[in-house]
């Protein structure tokens, strides 16, 4: 590859890497916003006055969340060390005055750095949250008294607790845990020192975004029982289940307004989210336009009559909207397009969507994003990335990604797949890589990468690109399908789901292995799934990046990847960041890892 070339790519994704990003967090009862802001490096808080001005409210070294406290000038952060997710929760006075805070500026609420505690709703004079402190596995839900420091636990019932809501009269929690079935959760109502099931246990379904009716009769939540797809149910304490927003095709989310007359109704529609306004009783009053098709957050404010939104598009790193309710009409407050460099956001790549027949003729959603005439390097043309999300249970969507528009400005074409195993696409779909069929997702990167002549792609010069879960099936494609590929670039993945599972934080082993496999039953069978099973096998170079705090792939699952083909001669680079968990959330550990890992592939790809 000439000069030119290899000097043209690495400019553009540092370029890309240092497009601000904006996300909101909150809003108050004055229409004060709370939003993250990543322009220092890592995402600090900043609140977005009413007149638009700007105040920078953290200078922390990592990055964090944050709630207003209703009713007063005050901000409950939520921050970790380094990426270990050990969260803790903080108060930070608004009315402080003064430089932004560092760590040492914020009143400590929960601070036990070796456990983790995540902040699951504000209420005036008491805040609720979510700790592992009493056996580091299972979580209790805590109200903490934040005039008198009191501590009540309302749950102590064991399991991963995903969130949970207290009942308008503050004497009921509602609580969502994770349950034994792959990708499913339970709901149940923690009250007086009891437990009262919503749902049952062995239920294969997802109920999400479990929130009190304003009266505290019942509940309201997203929801796939004994259907394909999510859509919003009301249930009542007599058991009965009304459905009030339903659909065939897609999964359905709302967010309730504060005083329950209004809900924003979300359709995820292949990887992009439609919003619109509903009712309380399901029924559609208007559509929001949005400026772009991409993903989309909400927060309401107090009074019910406004909501701040959070949009991520290809185009659109991160903007941050305020929604009219009234009128439907949503108003960008600040554009991530502001800081960026002129004609940059122009230049960005909308993908295309298309469906490829697998090896069974199922049907595997994938996102194209294609080189621009213009892009650097026509040596380099022709060469494909497929880029594997994480999870496995989550989805590849329409959002802004730096490295998949680097690729694609170098001259590569990038296939983004939901393969079996994906949300978004059905209770069956996603339900397709559970346990012992988790070769078949393995599978699907073979059929992805037959597909790849009809986007104009050579077969012979396909590389794979992951982070987590992604980086898993890259180390398995590298390992099981040898001959196809030319390089891999894996991000945090497991390299042997054995020493993963036996390696990884006490908290999460039994929320993995339920989608894997036990340690204890599907021995065998996690090794005969394991990439470093077939060692030998592999022989496309390898690029990798680890963070040494990573609480959920450990740094040994990478180091031994790279140990083993050191010793047999594979070409392996391992680049590890002491201050990061999992993934990198610092732009300096960006700029250094991603130029690095697209020059990889451009090299890697190059006829």
């Amino acid at each position: 590859m000439s000069k030119h070339r290899a000097e043209l790519p690495l400019s553009d994704v540092r370029t890309l890497l240092e497009l601000p990003v904006w996300e909101p967090f909150d809003i108050d009862d004055e229409g004060r916003i709370l939003a993250g802001y990543d322009g220092s490096g890592t995402t600090q808080l900043v609140e977005i006055g009413t007149d638009g001005s700007l105040t920078q409210l953290t200078a922390l070294e990592n990055r964090c969340s944050g709630r207003y406290v209703i009713g007063e000038r005050a901000v409950i952060v939520q921050h970790d060390d380094g990426g270990n997710e050990n969260t803790q929760l903080s108060e930070l006075r608004l009315d402080r005055g003064g430089d932004p805070a560092s760590l040492a500026d914020l009143a400590p609420l929960v601070r036990q750095p070796e456990y983790m505690h995540t902040l699951l709703d504000v209420r005036p004079g008491r805040i609720l949250f979510a700790t592992n402190r009493r056996n580091g596995v299972d979580f209790d839900i805590v109200a903490l008294d934040r005039a008198t420091g009191e501590q009540q636990t309302l749950y102590d019932a064991g399991g991963y607790v995903v969130d949970a809501r207290q009942s308008p009269s503050g004497r009921e929690v509602a609580v969502t845990c994770l349950s034994a079935q792959p990708c499913s959760t339970q709901v149940s109502i923690a009250v007086d020192g009891g437990v009262v099931a919503v749902t049952a246990a062995d239920d294969h379904a997802l109920h999400t975004g479990v929130d009190w009716l304003p009266d505290g009769t019942g509940l309201l939540m997203s929801s796939n029982h004994d259907r394909e797809f999510r859509g919003i149910v009301r249930v009542r304490p007599d058991g009965s289940w009304t459905w009030l927003v339903e659909s065939d095709e897609h999964d359905i989310d709302a967010i309730q307004s504060p005083d329950g007359v209004v809900l924003l109704v979300v359709r995820h529609v292949d990887g992009c989210a439609h919003l619109a306004v509903h009712d309380s009783d399901g029924r559609h009053v208007r559509e929001v336009a949005l400026p772009a098709e991409g993903v989309v957050s909400a927060r309401w404010a107090p009074d019910s009559g406004t909501a701040v939104l959070g949009l991520v598009a290809p185009r659109v790193p991160g903007d941050v909207l305020a929604l009219d309710v009234a009128s439907g009409a949503a108003e960008v407050v600040l554009s991530s397009a502001d800081g960026a460099p002129e004609g940059m956001i122009d230049k960005l790549v909308e993908p295309t969507t298309h469906r490829i027949e697998s090896i069974d003729e199922e049907s595997i959603p994938c996102f194209v994003y294609r080189p621009p005439d213009d892009a650097a390097a026509d040596d380099v043309r022709g060469g494909v990335v497929i880029n594997i999300h994480g999870g496995p249970e989550a989805q590849a969507q329409r959002v802004f990604d730096p490295v998949v528009q680097a690729m694609v400005g170098a001259g590569m074409t990038v296939l983004v797949p939901n393969v079996r195993g994906s949300t978004g696409y059905g209770k069956r779909w996603y339900s397709m890589d559970d346990r012992r069929l988790r070769l078949d997702a393995v599978a699907d990167l073979l059929a992805v990468r037959e597909w790849v002549p009809t986007v104009g792609g050579d077969v012979d010069r396909v590389a794979l690109f992951g982070g987590s879960y992604g980086g898993y099936l890259v180390l398995a494609g590298l390992a099981m399908q040898s001959h196809a590929w030319r390089a891999g670039v894996d991000i945090v993945g497991m390299s042997s789901l054995v020493t993963f599972l036996e390696n990884t934080s006490d908290y999460r082993r039994a929320l993995r292995e339920r989608e894997y496999g036990s340690l204890q039953k599907d021995r065998r069978f996690l090794e005969a799934a394991s990439p470093l099973t077939y060692l030998d096998h592999i022989a496309a170079p390898l690029f990798v990046i680890h963070g040494a705090n990573d609480p959920r792939v450990p740094l040994t699952e990478s180091q031994q990847i790279k140990a083993a083909l050191d010793e047999l001669g594979v070409a392996c680079e391992l680049m590890v960041f002491d201050d990061e968990g999992h993934g990198l959330a610092k732009r300096a550990n960006r700029l250094t890892a991603y130029p690095a890992a697209v020059a990889f592939l451009a090299a890697a790809l190059t006829a």
